[in-house]
């Protein structure tokens, strides 16, 4: 018999959470932001910039 302690599974992202790390993960340039009423995520923004080469 083994006492090995298993750590609890990590609780899954909140959608809102999942949907951020979503649009930061696909932008090279630009912004992504947040905005929240009353203590909660209502809207969330993504700006992309595109740069140009400089030749």
């Amino acid at each position: 018999m083994s006492d090995t302690i298993t750590p609890p599974a990590p609780e899954p992202l909140p959608d809102w959470l999942r949907l951020v790390q979503e649009k930061v993960e696909s932008l090279r340039y630009g912004v992504v932001q947040l905005v929240v009423h009353d203590g909660r995520v209502t809207q969330i923004e993504r700006t992309e910039k595109t740069r140009l080469a400089s030749n």
